[in-house]
């Protein structure tokens, strides 16, 4: 069968012949007519046939081909570059960079000496001056120069191609101009039709690029993708892309204008990696409410293309899952994996071990009994020859004459199993894969798992509830591939499938590797980015494996992997260097946040024996122990006191600490957000003690003085809440939110949520509240 693809390479030289000879055909241009303008080949892009089989008659009706376009196109005229260079540094130049800035008085002056240089080139590409703004930035003047050159050119000028087939539509279209598209649209709708470079289309090449207002009015002038240029491999390109770049509404509409394409493995594919487009909304409403009023057009924009893209999803998996099973399954499994030919030719010594592995293995397959004679043959004191080293009398062994075998019993069958052949490893021999032995490391619910799309697998299961029992190459289903990955969004799926989930925790993979192993392996760098501080890292590694282990049952949580540990020493061995950047990061931290405390303790602790206004020097009272200001100064101090002195202890045990695996989980974390709230605590009542001081001192006509001490003082601990307390925001919900990561009390696979989205304030439930708050709920 003739099948078309996209950037094939089975045509390659045919093309380059093809456009080379257009290129011959673009020279014999004369200056003063267009008349002699040849007639291009249509693009095709073919692969490979076999042309020892026939094609039979319904074989041939699935022949597509994709013809760039049945019109006639000409080149621009070349004679001002063929010419005297004189004419073209005096005429091409300057016209080039009047069209390239925009610069329509400069451009008027040349073409009202010569009108049909509109259709000459002016690069040696091939490109006229409508090429060349078209590509340039999108300026007021370049688009003003634009439409004022549309009255010096025909339509049919329009149409000139450059040496590389695209008209200035297509390169305008790939510049993202879209109010120069609408001009020369609007001047020639023939253009939407032409294709440019490999049979692309205009819109094709917007769409490859992320235009997407240039892709919304190509669309609305292509007559819902059928004129001639279109075809259903083609149009199913543009879905791709379209898909690629999130223009859901544009997909959306290919999709049900064309219902041939609404079962699309490829798309399928796509948006199973479109993670962020799958998200859950933000359920923290004052965020939610801050982006709204920051940029509320760009919020709604975010909606609708979520909205769009879950509609597209519905659409394409419905139609897939209404096919047979096992096309279902190979549109997941997709493609197979090409042959990997990377691997270098093997040296003499990886052959000799590979023949000694293979000799080992054949003798470990002898019969016991032949084993027994082998070894009675061999004298008492040999026996261990291998394991010893040879005496020196018995160092020529070699030339003494094997002892006879013949007459024993067992020495025939002996013999034969010796003189089996042995496999020869040749270097650059490439062995044959059977059909057994392909991987699919392409499986779209696989892809979707290790990306984390928990909404795109949700809406797969709801149409296929099989797809939880599906299997990688390695024996691994998506909730492992979920746990390797560390998406809890995916794993908490199996608190919704009741018991069954007790029958894919236990799955082991090809290295007998179960749940628990998976969790004990270290998580991809990008995961743990997520989390701040090495130590938090470490903690949620920790409350993943705490995790994993109460849900596998009991018996596999000690068993052993090919390599002979099991889940908690892999984990030991894996989070090694983990637990060792944790330990300096909390010394480090705790180290360079103690001397603040230190510095904070000693000068407060000077302020509380140097009162403003100093003392009485008859009884030793303050002399403004009655103002209120001043009991507030002397309250300040105090707690500024205590505060920096508990931070400085809860940083010293932090630099005491054994730094065990399990202290990572609890003890330091919450060692470290009690520092960090006691110090941020200690600095505040330290401005505060330091500005009330002021009011003390100063009062009527000077109030405005410690007023505008008073607001500087605001600057430390503004400055101290912008740069650390995101740490201590960081910390507490590691602690005390990541309990909220698993076993949500939101169901999101076959329930519905619509009241339980709406309880977002409180994230935790009281048995009495919680049913109060529903009733309420349901009478609203």
């Amino acid at each position: 069968m003739l099948v078309i693809e996209e950037g094939g390479g089975g045509f390659d030289q045919e093309l380059s012949r093809m456009k080379h000879k257009k290129g011959e055909w673009g020279n014999a241009c004369h200056s003063q007519s267009l008349a002699d303008a040849e007639m291009t080949q249509p693009a095709v892009q073919l692969a490979s046939i076999e042309e020892d089989k026939s094609l039979s008659q319904d074989k041939q009706q699935e022949i597509n081909i994709s013809v760039a376009s049945q019109q006639v196109h000409s080149k621009p005229c070349p004679d001002l570059l063929n010419g005297p260079r004189k004419d073209y540094i005096t005429t091409g130049i300057p016209l080039y960079e009047a069209s390239i800035k925009g610069d329509w008085k400069t451009a008027k002056e040349i073409l009202d000496k010569k009108r049909e240089l509109v259709r000459y080139s002016i690069t040696e590409n091939g490109e006229t001056a409508l090429h060349v703004a078209a590509s340039a930035k999108s300026t007021k003047q370049v688009e003003d120069f634009v439409e004022n050159l549309m009255d010096y050119m025909q339509k049919t000028d329009l149409e000139l191609e450059n040496n590389s087939s695209n008209t200035a539509l297509c390169l305008a279209a790939a510049a993202g101009n879209v109010k120069m598209v609408k001009i020369m649209v609007k001047k020639n709708r023939a253009l939407v039709a032409i294709t440019g470079s490999q049979g692309m289309t205009p819109l094709y090449m917007a769409a490859l690029f992320g235009n997407y207002e240039v892709v919304k009015f190509l669309y609305e002038n292509s007559k819902n993708l059928r004129d001639d240029c279109w075809t259903p491999q083609n149009r199913g390109w543009l879905l791709l892309k379209c898909v690629e770049t999130d223009m859901f509404d544009i997909a959306l509409k290919i999709v049900q204008e064309h219902t041939e394409l609404s079962s699309s493995g490829l798309v399928l594919g796509v948006l199973a990696k479109k993670t962020d487009v799958f998200a859950e909304t933000e359920f923290n409403i004052f965020k939610r409410t801050f982006n709204w009023i920051k940029n509320p057009k760009k919020q709604a924009l975010e909606k609708e293309c979520k909205a769009k893209a879950l509609e597209l999803l519905t659409i394409i998996w419905k139609n897939i899952a209404e096919k047979p099973r096992n096309e279902i399954d190979a549109i997941i499994r997709g493609p197979p994996d090409p042959p990997s030919n990377d691997k270098p030719p093997p040296d003499k010594q990886d052959q000799t071990m590979t023949l000694l592995k293979r000799i080992s293995d054949g003798i470990d397959r002898m019969p016991v009994q032949i084993q027994t004679l082998v070894k009675q043959s061999a004298p008492l004191e040999n026996r261990n020859l291998v394991n010893q080293p040879a005496p020196v009398e018995n160092r020529n062994l070699v030339n003494q004459p094997a002892p006879n075998l013949v007459n024993r019993p067992a020495s025939v069958e002996i013999r034969n199993v010796v003189n089996q052949p042995v496999p020869v490893v040749r270097p650059n021999v490439q062995v044959r894969v059977n059909s057994s032995d392909k991987k699919y490391s392409s499986r779209i619910i696989f892809v979707a798992a290790e990306m984390g799309n928990t909404r795109f697998i949700v809406e797969l299961i709801r149409q296929y509830p099989d797809l939880i029992w599906k299997v990688d190459d390695d024996n691994r289903s998506i909730f492992h591939t979920a746990v390797k990955h560390r998406h809890e969004g995916i794993y908490n799926l199996l608190y919704e499938i009741g018991s069954m989930k007790d029958l894919i925790t236990p799955l082991k993979d090809k290295n007998d590797n179960n749940m628990l192993h998976l969790v004990g392996k270290s998580a991809k760098k990008r995961r743990l980015e997520d989390v701040s501080g090495v130590a938090l890292q470490m903690q949620r590694e920790l409350l993943w494996f705490k995790e994993v282990e109460g849900m596998i049952p009991p018996s596999y949580r000690e068993r052993k992997n090919k390599e002979g540990l099991t889940p908690h020493e892999l984990f030991t061995r894996e989070h090694k260097e983990l637990v060792k950047q944790g330990e300096d990061w909390m010394k480090e931290t705790a180290s360079q946040c103690m001397v603040v405390a230190a510095l904070i303790a000693t000068i407060v602790f000077a302020a509380a024996f140097t009162v403003p206004g100093g003392y009485n020097q008859n009884d030793g009272i303050p002399f403004f122990f009655k103002k209120g200001t001043f009991i507030v100064f002397v309250v300040a101090d105090a707690i500024s006191l205590f505060s920096s002195s508990a931070s400085i202890l809860m940083f010293l045990s932090i630099l005491t600490s054994r730094y065990a695996e399990r202290d990572f989980l609890e003890s330091l974390p919450k060692k470290l957000m009690l520092g960090l709230a006691t110090l941020f605590l200690s600095i505040t009542t330290m401005m505060i003690a330091f500005s009330v001081s002021f009011f003390v001192l100063y009062h009527k006509q000077l109030k405005w003085i410690p007023i505008l001490i008073s607001l500087f003082a605001t600057m430390p601990v503004l400055l101290f809440a912008t740069l650390q307390f995101p740490l201590l925001k960081d910390v507490f919900r590691s602690t005390y939110g990541s309990r909220y990561l698993f076993r949500p009390k939101k169901q999101v696979l076959y329930y519905d949520n619509s009241m339980s989205k709406r309880r977002w304030w409180f994230p935790c439930t009281i048995p009495y509240v919680s049913s109060c708050t529903s009733k309420i709920l349901k009478l609203l």
